[in-house]
């Protein structure tokens, strides 16, 4: 028996220049709240996914979290960062506290408010999370430009699989009404570097990069002699957090080595093999991280995982779809918010209750979130609690 999630909100992702980084917390954490039917003063503990750095001039943002309701006053509520995986440590930080016994009812919210910046200052804040005494001053497009420069040069180019990556992941999108960019477009349009897709950093184009955007979700995640009392509950099968490396120096960059660990811990933990999945949402904040994540997770052996797309493996309607949401590519990536949206857009696949976006028969699904150029590491296996 493992902790369950039995609650969740999220807004919608996007330029939301509207919206202060108090407004997304407080609508995600109010709307899982009352999804779940959990009294505000029920929560014995608070949990922000958070990456921030200097995106927003709020670093100290836990406790914005009791504005959703004043009965969360004096509720411990603490920050977690791990770069774009800073979502997840929340989740598995209120999971350790519910398995420690020091926690029965857990609120869990990711956020990120990033387009208070132009793209040059957001560029710049998300380099921070890269190893500086090495790659100071290279942007992460180019960190993965670098990527699939290496992995093109010993695979060979796959430029035309990641513009059919991006067109999946686009049109999955249309059928989520929460995605960033609900337009679907051509493979011709990928495929080819132009004035309206420009090459940001060779080889990816922009049509390879997830989008700058603001938004955040939420869970209420229960002990599990508390599922019952729920009409809805997903629990966690199994869950791994594998960190490698920061220095890119040190790590074969021709594969995702700690995303590969974190797949084969959580598979071997479960007792399942990649086979037994119904759908996978993964961390595409490019197209080249998404193409490489089918190796990590054994879809494909390594630099054949462009199989996956010409077989139709992870399309819509193959036998393991990937990214029915849209991804990070579509769907939007708000660096804190992303780990927690995911697991929420697995939750709603195993309840069916993801509208559009269902797939018929989701019994099994794996999210796996990523920080960085593949440092911090989560997966999780998640089912309808029986």
């Amino acid at each position: 028996m493992q902790p369950c999630i039995t609650g969740w909100g999220h807004t919608k992702f996007g330029a939301l220049n509207d919206r202060s980084l108090e407004d997304l917390i407080t609508a995600a954490a109010r709307d899982s709240l009352d999804h779940a039917g959990v009294g505000a003063k029920d929560v014995d503990g608070i949990w922000l996914g958070h990456f921030n750095s200097g995106m927003v001039p709020d670093a100290f943002a836990a406790s914005l979290v009791l504005g959703a309701d004043d009965d969360l006053r004096f509720t411990p509520a603490t920050r977690c960062e791990n770069a774009c995986a800073s979502g997840s440590a929340a989740i598995y930080s209120a999971l350790e506290a519910i398995r420690a016994g020091s926690t029965r009812i857990a609120l869990v919210v990711g956020v990120e408010k990033m387009t208070g910046l132009d793209t040059a200052g957001v560029t710049q804040a998300l380099a921070g999370a890269s190893y500086q005494a090495e790659e100071t001053g290279v942007s992460f497009p180019q960190i993965f430009g670098r990527i699939a420069q290496g992995y093109f040069q010993r695979f060979g180019d796959r430029s035309e699989t990641l513009a059919r990556i991006a067109v999946k992941n686009h049109a999955n999108a249309m059928a989520n009404p929460l995605a960033h960019m609900q337009k679907a477009v051509s493979f011709d349009f990928c495929n080819t570097v132009s004035e309206k897709n420009p090459m940001i950093a060779a080889p990816l184009r922009m049509t390879d990069c997830s989008l700058i955007t603001d938004g955040a979700a939420a869970l209420v995640i229960v002990a599990p002699e508390l599922a019952a009392d729920f009409p809805q509950a997903v629990t966690f099968r199994a869950t791994s957090q594998v960190n490698d490396f920061l220095p890119m120096s040190r790590r074969d960059m021709t594969e995702l080595t700690g995303p590969r660990v974190a797949f084969e811990r959580a598979f071997a933990q479960a007792r399942v093999t990649v086979g037994d999945i119904d759908f996978a949402e993964v961390h595409d904040c490019f197209t080249i991280a998404e193409l490489m994540i089918y190796e990590a997770m054994g879809l494909k052996p390594k630099g054949r995982g462009a199989e996956a797309v010409a077989e139709g493996t992870v399309m819509r309607d193959g036998a393991l779809p990937v990214n029915l949401s849209g991804g990070l590519k579509a769907k939007g990536h708000p660096v804190g918010a992303t780990g927690v949206s995911m697991h929420v857009m697995a939750a709603k696949q195993l309840t069916g209750t993801a509208g559009e976006m269902q797939v018929e028969g989701a019994e099994l699904g794996v999210v796996f979130n990523m920080g960085g150029s593949g440092v911090a590491n989560y997966c999780s296996l998640l089912e309808a609690a029986q």
